[in-house]
């Protein structure tokens, strides 16, 4: 299974309104009655985070988030030019779901524990990374065709000594993919209020939203439910907050294992 009939890992990843208030009734028989009139509190029947200062409101997001035992994230990242779409429930304990790109297509991730798998089709392991010549690909060998169809669709077991580990690990890793995340730059100040899946929330934003943009969520616990990265670099919707899904490690007829390395050609 190795030489230069396989594809690198690392060669691979290179391409890498509803808002409710009570209505008081003038009715003028009794003092006991609050009188009708003046501003309604829009922060009646909320969790109170709207009455914080914008580093306040940021803060009980993150403490919220870190706090969670588990989360779905989905959306783009923009990373050097590149933009991935995101699919993925996280948890301490791993992570499970789907990253896609232009250039690399779409791969399943799945870490449980230390243990990390990627599982994709054979076009992603023959994706072409080399030049045959000015704007054209090398296309892949018989050989390499043939590897990657004994690849296909088969969890892979990432080694923790390969190159590629750390940075897929990211991917499934809760405490390093929100730290990485929920940052806004510049002087923070409030947004709007608004609903993100039927849930009353507040924006904060980093320099009026050119350093990002999170909206905050005003009923229970004041988890962060979406987030526009600085500079159009992404958005992202977290939910499921708290929310326990299962792991597990895949079977062995479902894996490919090459030990401490992976097939170099």
């Amino acid at each position: 299974m190795r030489g230069s009939a396989f594809v690198t890992l690392s060669r691979s990843l290179a391409r890498l309104g509803r808002t409710a208030f009570p209505v008081a009734l003038c009715v003028g028989m009794t003092v006991a009655l609050t009188a009708c009139g003046g501003d309604e509190d829009p922060d009646a029947g909320t969790n109170g985070v709207g009455k914080l200062s914008p580093a306040g409101i940021e803060k009980k997001a993150k403490t919220a988030a870190r706090g969670a035992d588990a989360v779905r994230l989905a959306g783009t990242v923009v990373t050097d030019g590149q933009t991935y779409k995101l699919s993925m429930s996280l948890k301490e304990a791993g992570g499970t779901g789907s990253v896609s790109s232009e250039a690399l297509g779409t791969f399943e991730l799945l870490r449980v524990g230390d243990e990390l798998f990627l599982k994709a089709d054979a076009e992603f392991w023959t994706h072409p990374d080399g030049k045959g010549g000015e704007g054209t690909s090398t296309p892949p060998s018989e050989a390499d065709s043939e590897a990657a169809d004994k690849l296909d669709d088969k969890y892979v077991k990432v080694p923790e000594d390969d190159p590629s580990y750390d940075q897929l690990r990211g991917f499934t890793d809760k405490t390093v993919l929100l730290d990485g995340l929920l940052g806004l730059h510049g002087k923070l100040g409030k947004g709007d209020r608004s609903e993100i899946g039927g849930i009353r929330t507040i924006e904060v934003n980093g320099s009026d939203g050119a350093g990002g943009s999170l909206n905050v969520s005003l009923e229970g616990t004041p988890y962060p439910l979406q987030l526009a990265r600085a500079g159009g670099a992404g958005t992202l919707t977290l939910s499921d907050w708290g929310k326990d899904f299962p792991l597990k490690a895949p079977s062995k007829g479902e894996t490919v294992d090459y030990g401490s390395t992976l097939p170099s050609s």
